[in-house]
């Protein structure tokens, strides 16, 4: 599985040396932020929605994008993940 996903994606690691449970919530967090939607596919076909979703509401960072766009799809409200309540505790910089 991880063999056809994106060689961008893991740019700073050796894909050969990933195992798709061990380093699941690293597989899930690359695809879900820097992805393809063929890459979508692929750990959607193996993990399933469900698990996908429930790995990504542990997640400490996640683009907004990607958050509501697993937010949708797994019909999970945006306020149950992990990276929403810790983008909202970060204080913003001053406006000069």
């Amino acid at each position: 599985m991880i063999s056809k996903l994106s060689d961008h994606l893991f740019w700073d690691v050796d894909k050969d040396m990933l195992d798709a449970q061990k380093h699941k919530r690293l597989i899930i967090q690359r695809v879900l932020d820097y992805g393809l939607m063929q890459d979508w596919h692929i750990i959607k076909d193996h993990y399933g929605v469900d698990e996908i979703a429930q790995t990504a509401t542990t997640l400490k960072e996640l683009d907004p994008r990607s958050l509501s766009f697993i937010s949708a799809i797994s019909k999970i409200p945006a306020e149950n993940f992990l990276c929403y309540n810790t983008i909202q505790s970060r204080p913003k910089h001053w406006n000069f």
